[in-house]
């Protein structure tokens, strides 16, 4: 039998793995709100087709900047009323949530698996390996994703795979970091020394038993990087380096009632209200996945 095979799987680990977390006591209940502002944004983006009340890119000038139903020149047909070309607002809002949702999650995801791959391998062999990784890591995070979206735009052209890409090229360096420092602090405990001396494979130690042990740090880092994600994709397509228009991207729709505020506030201010919304509850859901997770507070 090979030698790697005698590692017990059962090693205690020094973390408990990712859904081990206790009975919620007391400060540890469900975050209802924010589950369900994220629940319904997610059910508004997964069913855009069928809930938005109209074509997002439909123009009709004769109804140009209608207001919100409950003002006195509004009307049903258009409920959160119609920016400067006609289309209706809600639709709009509707069909961004699905956008910035998207980018939101695909990115993150995207770069939360790279820089984890490159935090486990720094960290594990350490030395040459370590260093040559960190600095290539340092030197990522000290360059502006907005700069790097606007080169793209500028040479590649505005698109939602260019906003992807540029956001997560920046963005894995901080998975590497927080993923590289916790696996150097596993590799001083006894669980990883016991695995060395059975005789175990560096990839049976970073799957089975450094992955497991980063997994709870990731999921809260990914959920509070998904509201990040959102307002930096907003802030591209406000300056118009994000989602080309006409799709419907919350971004660019603040930035198309940013020169008539005082005479149709609401253009900008629901795709801002969907943004404020969203990123809040992200950073909420983040930080009670934090305070759940990490065993160092579990005894509070």
């Amino acid at each position: 039998m090979p030698a790697e095979s005698t590692v017990p799987d059962a090693l205690a680990p020094p973390f408990p793995a990712l859904g081990a977390a206790p009975p919620l006591g007391r400060g540890r209940r469900l975050p209802f709100l924010s589950l369900t502002i994220i629940g319904g944004f997610v059910l508004v983006a997964l069913l855009a087709d069928v809930l938005s009340p109209a074509d997002p890119e439909a123009q009709s000038l004769r109804a140009r900047f209608t207001p919100p139903v409950w003002d006195a020149r509004g009307t049903w047909a258009h409920v959160l009323g119609t920016d400067r070309l006609g289309r209706d607002l809600l639709a709009r809002v509707i069909w961004g949530a699905r956008v910035s949702l998207m980018a939101g999650v695909l990115t993150v995801l995207l770069a939360s698996a790279f820089g984890a791959a490159v935090g486990l391998v720094a960290g594990y062999y350490r030395g040459r390996v370590d260093a040559a990784l960190m600095r290539v890591t340092d030197a990522t995070m000290s360059f502006p994703v907005i700069l790097l979206a606007l080169i793209l735009a500028v040479t590649v052209g505005p698109s939602f795979t260019n906003v992807v890409i540029a956001i997560a090229v920046i963005l894995w360096a901080r998975y590497a970091r927080v993923v590289r420092g916790q696996v150097l602090t596993l590799m001083e405990l006894d669980f990883i020394t016991q695995a060395r001396i059975a005789g175990a494979s560096a990839w049976r130690i970073i799957t089975r038993h450094l992955l497991p042990n980063t997994l709870n740090t990731l999921v809260v880092l990914i959920t509070l990087q998904i509201g990040y994600v959102i307002i930096v994709e907003a802030s591209l397509s406000f300056l118009g380096a994000g989602i080309p228009p006409p799709t419907p991207a919350w971004g660019s729709m603040i930035a198309e009632g940013r020169d008539f505020v005082t005479s149709a506030w609401w253009v900008s201010f629901f795709p801002g209200l969907a943004i404020l919304l969203v990123v809040l509850a992200f950073n909420l859901l983040g930080d009670w996945l934090r305070d759940t997770l990490d065993p160092k507070l579990r005894q509070l």
